[in-house]
């Protein structure tokens, strides 16, 4: 059985972080949204924007020092849209993240999942057929 491979994965830092020392919802989001373009430009070689972004809801935190995996997968292909889902997990360490002299993987996390729905443009921004 093959392991399954992120499209991007990210070590957040205490520039992502809120006043509760959390990492920003806004950050997973962004992340989610680089993360289905990447998915969407293995379909079809074209400029992709975002249309919309399907029901997240975050069931765990993500703490300074998680490293993030966005894992994704397309789910429909139309006349000029791409639709991706994301799958975000988190590898936590604890907390504080690491403790001296630790090896090996951390706890993992679902923190959410999203739907992604992308719209293939032209130059212009109008909608273009995603194939031919």
């Amino acid at each position: 059985m093959s392991e399954r491979m992120p499209a991007i994965r990210v070590l957040l830092l205490p520039k992502d972080t809120n006043a509760y020392g959390t990492i920003f919802g806004g950050v997973i989001l962004s992340n989610i949204d680089l993360a289905s373009a990447i998915e969407a430009r293995k379909v079809a070689a074209h400029r992709f924007v975002t249309r919309a972004m399907r029901e997240v809801e975050f069931h765990e935190p993500v703490y300074v020092g998680d490293i993030v995996d966005f894992y994704t997968e397309t789910v429909r292909v139309g006349r000029t849209s791409v639709t991706v889902r994301v799958e975000v997990e988190a590898e936590r360490w604890g907390n504080p993240p690491l403790t001296a002299g630790t090896t090996g993987h951390g706890e993992r996390v679902k923190v959410t999942q999203a739907e992604v729905v992308l719209v293939a443009v032209d130059a212009q921004g109008q909608p273009v057929p995603v194939r031919p």
